[in-house]
């Protein structure tokens, strides 16, 4: 059984609420049970974590080194400019898995440019919330080729 840890960036608690047209109408809560199901079923241990600020995340993400077999993290608007947050995703060697619900890609240009994904193991985008369920199976794949 591997222990996978699930970040959650800014405004990622507003889900179900924000920008319906490009995040849906499915809640941070629906995602998390969502994942805790498949998970159930592949007989994984995940966990969860959501914060609005970058220094809690960055904290997060230090506590992961030993505790963590790997992290699926969508940074949010973090994933555009927060070079620290890509510092100490480095810093700790475990697989991280990006995910975003919407196509960045194809949104503002803004948008097109992620730092933090050059050091994680792999970026989901576009998938809406099952993009979560495929950052578990790529998080499980990674672990095992560790």
């Amino acid at each position: 059984m591997s222990k996978i840890l699930f970040i959650n960036g800014p405004n990622l608690n507003m889900l179900g609420v924000r920008e319906k047209g490009v995040y849906g109408t499915t809640t941070l809560k629906d995602i998390e049970k969502m994942v805790r199901d498949e998970a159930s079923k592949l007989n994984e241990e995940v966990e969860f974590f959501q914060s609005n600020h970058e220094g809690i995340i960055i904290d997060t993400i230090h506590g992961t080194l030993g505790n963590y077999d790997a992290v699926v993290m969508n940074p949010g608007a973090f994933t555009h400019y927060s070079y620290a947050i890509r510092d100490a995703i480095a810093c700790v060697n475990i697989p991280f898995i990006e995910v975003h619900i919407s196509n960045i890609h194809v949104r503002e240009e803004f948008r097109h440019t992620s730092v933090t994904a050059p050091v994680c193991a792999g970026q989901i985008v576009g998938m809406g919330p099952y993009g979560y369920i495929l950052g578990l199976y790529g998080a499980i794949e990674k672990i095992k080729n560790k």
